[in-house]
């Protein structure tokens, strides 16, 4: 039985952000004194393994830091990091800080339209890319007006060449003396309900996502620990919950370039004694449909893993603590406002099927359209207050959108930040999601979430992932339809269909079963992981509109 301490932890947590403040001091430049200390084991698709010091990371930080200078990049200037898991993107992202230039990671699988669209919000004067991304920023360049240099990894004949960057002969400069509250980080929502916003993230925020950190990953670090996340460092999810905090305390961890399947995450997780992951639930469902049982083929040493992006599900949450071995410690945030809600098994009991309750130093609710905390019980939208429980600000907080303003006011009602997702808290204050408010609907008189149904779908067999959403229908407003991919060696068919549907009446209400259910290879997803729910309603309100049915 785990002795609940949640409420002692909170009390005594105080937040310590020092000033002057640069992530880089405290994520490389502190550890290089033990010049063997290991901060990245990269691992190539083909197996090739080569492991990096923090020394070593922090040599190329001094020399790529004033190359860029001296080629003009400022302070408070974008530049765009489009790079992989690889000893690139690291030295590239805390270059940029270290020279108070703000760092912009981008995905490798964005294509032009999807760069052009960040290039030219953000005015990036600049970006970092190799031989994946090159073609989209080339074709995308000369629409965007401020972006005046492209420099290039394992590339020839186009930009300037890392190498290059590494052999200028530039004296190292003194580092930035930045302010906590100075931007570090310009990362783009993932863009589920609508236009991507680019996010302005300060360099404090590391400090405010350390303590949903230390407490998902189970009061890491732990002598020997080593992390991986299949998260693409260009997000939220793969800089502040795996990249970032593992620098912050001095770990390796595993950078993949690569394809994440099944088989490739077990494996690296055995081959590289992984101890910690974040994993989001899509990655979780397809290892379990994959690998019933991991233990039998694989010698793994995780000791904890955490889950976001979308809700987990009992079933998966069941699988991990049977056929892994370790409790999940879902965790809830933001690009916004990261790390706030979650779990950690090993101080309070987790819930299946709850996303925790408010990390320490994070002051959250479930509030109402006023910006009122509602009773136990009820359902509302999962609000943070800029102040912590003993009145102190809050560092996790970003400073804005970029060049929206209407935007950034939105967000707020009066020091409480909405996160536009909807939950239920209990009297103990664990939270129970509910889904994005813009994913919630109603048919038939009944209000209608989507994850319990989705949670329910993936526990038969034949449902590798399902995402569901509103058919419009004339009498009832809208109909529960499923959109489903199937696990291996299941075929589509209208038995199945029956078969699936009579599943999902047997274990929740009657009017939640789905009425209609299409087969997919893929679910529309986001970079970050996410089912874009958005994309499906979407398209059954064009497809109700061709066939007259609105």
């Amino acid at each position: 039985m785990v002795e609940d301490r949640y409420h002692e932890i909170c009390r005594a947590h105080r937040w310590q952000v020092p000033e002057p403040f640069n992530i880089v001091e405290v994520c490389c430049r502190r550890w290089t004194s033990d010049r063997e200390r290991t901060a990245l084991i990269a691992v190539g698709e083909d197996g090739t393994v080569t492991r990096h010091a923090y020394a070593e990371v922090q040599q190329a930080v001094d020399r790529v830091a004033a190359a860029l200078s001296a080629r003009g990049v400022g302070r408070g200037e974008r530049v765009a990091v489009v790079l992989p898991q690889r000893l690139e993107t690291v030295v590239s992202l805390l270059a940029l800080l270290q020279i108070g230039a703000v760092a912009m990671p981008l995905s490798i699988l964005f294509g032009p339209d999807a760069l052009a669209y960040r290039l030219q919000d953000s005015d990036a004067v600049g970006a970092i890319c190799d031989r994946r991304a090159l073609p989209g920023l080339v074709e995308v360049r000369g629409r965007c007006p401020a972006l005046k240099s492209l420099w290039t990894v394992d590339c020839d004949g186009e930009g300037e060449d890392w190498r290059a960057l590494l052999a200028d002969e530039h004296a190292p400069l003194p580092p930035c003396q930045t302010a906590a509250h100075d931007p570090a980080v310009l990362i783009y929502t993932s863009g589920t309900t609508g236009p991507p916003k680019g996010a302005l993230i300060p360099h404090r925020a590391m400090i405010g996502n350390l303590s949903g950190f230390v407490a998902s990953q189970d009061d890491f670090p732990q002598p020997g620990d080593v992390f991986w996340s299949p998260a693409d460092w260009a997000w939220t999810g793969g800089l502040w919950d795996a990249l970032m905090p593992t620098l912050y305390f001095g770990m390796p961890i595993v950078g993949f370039d690569g394809r994440f399947s099944p088989e490739v995450a077990f494996r690296l997780m055995q081959d590289h004694h992984v101890t910690n992951s974040f994993l989001f639930p899509t990655a979780l469902k397809a290892m379990m449909k994959a690998f019933p049982q991991p233990r039998e083929q694989f010698e793994l040493r995780l000791r904890a893993i955490m889950s976001a992006g979308e809700a987990l599900g009992d079933t998966v949450f069941e699988w991990c603590r049977a056929a892994l071995g370790v409790t999940v410690n879902e965790m809830f945030g933001q690009t916004e406002i990261n790390y706030i809600v979650g779990n950690s098994h090993r101080h309070w009991p987790a819930r299946p099927g709850s996303m925790g309750r408010g990390y320490p130093g994070h002051r959250v609710a479930v509030i109402d359209a006023a910006g009122a905390p509602v009773a136990p019980g009820r359902e509302g939208e999962i609000a943070v207050h800029r102040c912590d429980i003993h009145g102190d600000p809050d560092p996790v907080f970003f400073l804005g959108y970029w060049k929206n303003d209407v935007a950034t006011a939105r967000k707020f009602t009066g020091d409480w930040c909405r996160t536009g997702d909807l939950a239920v808290a209990d009297e103990d204050g664990y939270l129970w999601y509910r889904g994005r408010a813009d994913d919630v609907f109603k048919a038939a008189g009944y209000r209608i979430g989507p994850s319990e149904i989705e949670n329910c779908l993936v526990k038969h067999p034949a449902v590798a992932n399902a995402a569901v959403v509103p058919k419009p229908d004339r009498e009832r407003g809208a109909l529960v339809k499923a959109y489903v991919v199937l696990a291996a060696g299941f075929e589509a068919s209208e038995g199945l269909i029956g078969e699936i549907q009579q599943h999902v009446r047997g274990l929740l209400a009657p009017y939640e079963y789905p009425k209609e259910i299409e087969f997919l290879d893929a679910l529309p997803m986001t970079t970050t992981g996410k089912v874009q729910r958005r994309v499906l309603r979407l398209q059954e309100e064009e497809r109700a509109r061709a066939e007259g049915r609105i």
